[in-house]
């Protein structure tokens, strides 16, 4: 069973397109969307070596955000977007790194789950061997995660900790 419809932001995207697995998005739930200000923002760096990824999977999933968008004084444009789109389509998860705006989308009373629940989830089902390896992408990267967080889910999965890196 799927987990509905899930809105995303533009981190997650760009974490799990480096380390190619947005296809763990369809495996996981039946729809994936973004608002058009995420879409605008994982369209700025098309030399990345995983930006035909992104497009070619988000360029049929963009909707446009219907209501004034008054968050924006509290989160950036995309987060806020993303934010009014799952009110908008009555979404089942909000797909959301930040802390910040996911702290206040929860306050909303939103579903928000980051990209290493994603992951995690993923490894649960079987559709990811192992998340060391993407974790340590993620590290040399530059994709700002907390050691103690990726470490507690190695472990969890039963992996080896990245105390080495």
């Amino acid at each position: 069973m799927k987990n509905g419809l899930v809105i995303a932001d533009s981190g997650p995207i760009f974490s799990l397109a480096l380390a190619n697995k947005l296809h763990v998005l369809d495996a996981l739930f039946d729809d994936v969307k973004i608002p058009e200000a995420v879409w605008a923002e994982i369209c700025l760096d098309k030399t990345t070596s995983f930006y035909s990824r992104i497009y070619d999977y988000f360029k049929a999933r963009v909707q446009k955000v219907k209501g004034f968008n008054e968050l924006t004084v509290v989160m950036d444009f995309g987060e806020s977007e993303a934010v009014m789109l799952y009110k908008e389509l009555g979404a089942d998860f909000l797909l959301l790194d930040d802390k910040k705006a996911r702290n206040i989308a929860e306050n909303f009373g939103m579903k928000c789950v980051g990209t290493i629940g994603i992951l995690s989830l993923a490894k649960d089902k079987g559709l990811i061997e192992e998340l060391r390896p993407i974790f340590e992408t993620f590290l040399l990267n530059k994709r700002y995660y907390s050691i103690e967080l990726l470490n507690t889910v190695l472990i969890q999965k039963g992996e080896n900790s990245l105390d080495g890196i």
